[in-house]
């Protein structure tokens, strides 16, 4: 699948999965990474600022609002978390925390794929250290 194939089938997903259990991945995913030694530091001490920028990042990404761009500008990934030590083991636990939040979710076994695709695919470009 090229490029624009794989952008096209992503936009698609804000339908198929819906908003709802968007917002649960985020809160599982936040709720998650709450306690991890090793993460948790990256973070502010309020970590709803981040999960709201986090929850409107995905569902533009996959298809819904562009509230993300609207507010914040391009999301310029990389350069937004240069200032972050993304380590190899840091990565590691990031998709830990995404891969137990999509398990708790209700979507479908081939959306879990394709969104773990996604984050496995984003959090290996996001390395830095």
């Amino acid at each position: 699948m090229d490029v624009k194939e794989y952008l096209a089938k992503a936009s698609s997903y804000y339908d198929k999965v819906g908003e709802e259990n968007f917002k649960k991945l985020i809160d599982d995913f936040y709720d998650s990474l709450s306690s991890d030694p090793l993460l948790r530091d990256m973070y502010p001490e309020d970590l709803e600022p981040a999960k709201e920028r986090l929850f409107l990042f995905i569902i533009q990404y996959f298809g819904g609002p562009q509230t993300y761009s609207e507010r914040r500008g391009h999301p310029r990934l990389r350069a937004r978390h240069v200032h972050f030590p993304v380590t190899e083991e840091a990565r590691k636990h990031w998709i830990g925390h995404m891969a137990y939040a999509l398990e708790q979710n209700p979507m479908d076994d081939e959306s879990k794929e394709f969104l773990m695709g996604y984050f496995d695919h984003t959090a290996r470009f996001l390395k830095n250290r």
